[in-house]
């Protein structure tokens, strides 16, 4: 690995210069795999002739999430410090959920080069459900670097469990919701 990107990965994670801490690292973590989840639930009931709302679906499905857990977090929060939050830590909070809104990132890309005639759209479906599936087993990736391990046999296996699980759990949503 090149010097100046293995220097980028073992920089601590901070924002405006303060390093996250444990907690805020967790919940960002959290809302990553919850948003990835959840994207990739609504984008498979998605069929061939619904393919131009698979945007919208998405799109709305990240949005109302984030909504939604950015509340409940202030809501817990709020209990395990019995106190009401300040400002600061409200915007913290909608800071920490924001990997929810940029799990539909990719997927939504992915789609919209159908409307420009770039994939199919069953095609693009697919490529977007396949790389949503990647991102959440990533994650286990994304763990040993923050505990600064080393990849090993086990971070591989991690990965494809992780990718398995959130396969069940989409399929589970799919069967209990649709």
């Amino acid at each position: 690995m090149p010097r100046s990107l293995r220097t980028l990965l073992n920089r601590p994670i901070t924002t405006r210069g303060r390093h996250l801490g444990q907690e805020r690292i967790a919940a960002r973590t959290t809302a990553y795999v919850y948003g990835n989840i959840l994207a990739l639930a609504a984008l498979i009931p998605v069929t061939q002739s619904q393919e131009s709302l698979g945007v919208a679906i998405v799109i709305g499905t990240a949005l109302s999430t984030y909504i939604a857990h950015t509340f409940a977090e202030g809501v817990g929060e709020s209990i395990r410090n019995d106190r009401e939050l300040t400002t600061t830590e409200r915007i913290e909070a909608l800071r920490d959920s924001v990997p929810i809104l940029t799990s539909a990132v990719v997927p939504i890309v992915i789609l919209a080069t159908a409307w420009f005639d770039f994939l199919e759209p069953r095609t693009a479906q697919l490529i977007a459900e396949f790389l949503l599936v990647l991102r959440i087993g990533s994650t286990s990736y994304i763990i040993s670097h923050l505990r600064g391990e080393k990849v090993s046999t086990t971070t591989h296996v991690t990965a494809f469990a992780l990718a398995a699980v959130a396969t069940v759990i989409v399929a589970l949503k799919i069967v209990l919701t649709h």
